[in-house]
This record gives structure tokens, C-alpha cells and sequence, in this order.
């Protein structure tokens, strides 16, 4: 995860509302993210993601689809995006999303009972997205193999602490001083 740990250490620190938050392409969009860059998260989550017999990515919008897209295209498994609009659809199920900086409402679409899914997301922070979005899917009925995210913020509370579904990290980090700092390079712990 050399190119994920350079590009994490150049990225700046923004507080929000008491919050500090890195700005980084990976989790943000900005600045430019380098395809470099993505190959390195995709063969690290390929490598490390339980895939075995999973039928569905599921990934939270915005920032979990591209990741998520080049994994799909990597393993040939389909995606299901949890939107941040809801459709009407038969069998939508609303999630309240709780983060560090915000509350609002998600939709999970193309969830059966008994899909084995991985969940991917970009960062996990305070947990919030990726406990709503795993209490939704275990309501549904799907068998969740894995969770993983590309990078992992340690300190503060995390909504998945002590649960099944503590998600696997490419690489943890901290903000300290206004800056990132890495953890753990490999996101083993």
C-alpha cells in the first residue's frame, strides 16, 4: 500500500464542525486520483476480502461505487449501490445513516434473503454508514462474508466495535496536529 500511505500523508486536514477530515481521492473524489492509485486499493481488496461464493458487492453512495466498480470489474461479482434516494421499489428498505458530520436517509435495493454479499466502502470513520448499512442487510436476510474498506480513521467511538462486522482495512490511519499520520500500514491492527 505504498502509493495509498504516500498519498495519504499529502493529503490536507479540514475541520468540520469540530471534525478532523482528510481530503483525499479516494475518499473525497478530490484531488485527481491517479488509476495507479485505484489498482493498488483493488488488488489489496481482492487479496484480502473474503470473496468466496459472494453473489453482490454492496457499496454506499457516492464514494464506495468506485472503488466498488473496479473491484466488480476485477471479480466479475455485480454491484448493488445503497443510494441516498429512495425509489418506491418493491422490496427498498430505508437505513437512517448517523456519521461524524451528518444524518440522512439511505436505500438498499437488490438485496434477497440469503445473498452472500461484501461490503466496500472507501473509509471507515466513525461507522455509522457502514452500521446502518450492515444492520439493513442482516433485516434482509443476506449473509454478509465481509466488510472492507480501503482506509481506516482509529480513535473516537466506532459504531462496529465489537461486531461481527468490524471491517478489514487496507491501511490506518490518524489525524494528529492537523495531519495524517500512519497507523498501521498494512491494516492488520
Amino acid at each position: 500500500m505504498d502509493r495509498l500511505a504516500a498519498s495519504l500523508l499529502d493529503a490536507p486536514v479540514v475541520e468540520k464542525e469540530g471534525y478532523h477530515y482528510f481530503v483525499h481521492p479516494v475518499t473525497d473524489g478530490v484531488p485527481l486520483l491517479e488509476p495507479a492509485l485505484l489498482r493498488e486499493i483493488v488488488v489489496g481488496i481482492v487479496r484480502r476480502a473474503d470473496l468466496a461464493d459472494v453473489d453482490k458487492i454492496v457499496a454506499p453512495e457516492a464514494m464506495g461505487i468506485h472503488i466498488s466498480t473496479a473491484v466488480s470489474l476485477a471479480t466479475d461479482i455485480p454491484i448493488v449501490v445503497v443510494r441516498k434516494r429512495g425509489y418506491g421499489l418493491e422490496g427498498e428498505v430505508a437505513v437512517s445513516q448517523v456519521t461524524g458530520y451528518s444524518e440522512s436517509e439511505m436505500y438498499v435495493n437488490g438485496i434477497d434473503a440469503d445473498d452472500r454479499v461484501v461490503v466496500l466502502d472507501d473509509v471507515y470513520s466513525t461507522g455509522g454508514t457502514l452500521a446502518a448499512i450492515t444492520t439493513a442487510l442482516e433485516e434482509i436476510g443476506a449473509d454478509i462474508a465481509d466488510v472492507v474498506v480501503a482506509i481506516r480513521k482509529v480513535g473516537g467511538e466506532k459504531a462496529l466495535a465489537d461486531s461481527p462486522h468490524e471491517p478489514t482495512s487496507l491501511i490506518d490511519v490518524d489525524v494528529v496536529d492537523g495531519e495524517v499520520v500512519i497507523v498501521d500500514g498494512d491494516g492488520s491492527g
